[in-house]
């Protein structure tokens, strides 16, 4: 494989790992606006804001984390014959099969860089009576899946490599 295309696997794997780290503690984030939700409508009078603020939170958590967890190959596979398969053939597969993430991504960030573009144009809030504004989810969406897209391409490199009987690590 040229050395372009190691380098381009070296700094997504590595940025992406990065991103993904930082991206776990925002469970604790959201579990922080879930205990004060639930200690000020007990104690105080209720947040409008911790619910939907939750809601985001978790959002950027799954978005930003789907490179990551791709990378880690931790997502769901339906797995019928693949486990038993060589390294080879898993690649093979792999390789043919990307095109349909491909294809998603490249819809859903099609789609994402339109809804970020309208809210941002129009200013766009929420429906709830916090009515923040979504731009700054939106933008999150698109980063997390653009970043996926990028380790979609990382590992088609990887697997395309491992299929033509040169891995690159």
């Amino acid at each position: 494989m040229p050395d372009v295309l190691k380098t381009y696997v070296r700094v997504v794997d590595r940025f992406n790992r990065g991103v993904g780290r930082v991206t776990m503690y925002l469970i604790f984030v959201m579990m922080g606006i879930l205990l004060w939700s639930s200690m000020s409508k007990a104690f105080f009078l209720p947040s409008l804001w911790t619910l939907e603020m939750a809601q985001f939170v978790m959002a950027a958590y799954f978005l930003l984390g789907g490179a990551y967890s791709l990378q880690l190959d931790s997502h769901v596979r339906m797995d019928l014959a693949y486990g038993r398969w060589s390294p080879r053939t898993k690649a093979i597969v792999d390789v043919v099969t990307i095109f349909m993430l491909f294809t998603y991504l490249f819809f859903l960030l099609y789609g994402g860089i339109s809804s970020t573009n309208y809210a941002i144009q129009y200013n766009e809030t929420s429906y709830s009576s916090w009515s923040p504004y979504m731009a700054p989810i939106k933008i999150v969406m698109v980063i997390g899946i653009f970043l996926t897209l990028l380790q979609a391409t990382s590992i088609f490199i990887k697997d395309l490599a491992v299929a033509l009987g040169r891995p690159l690590a």
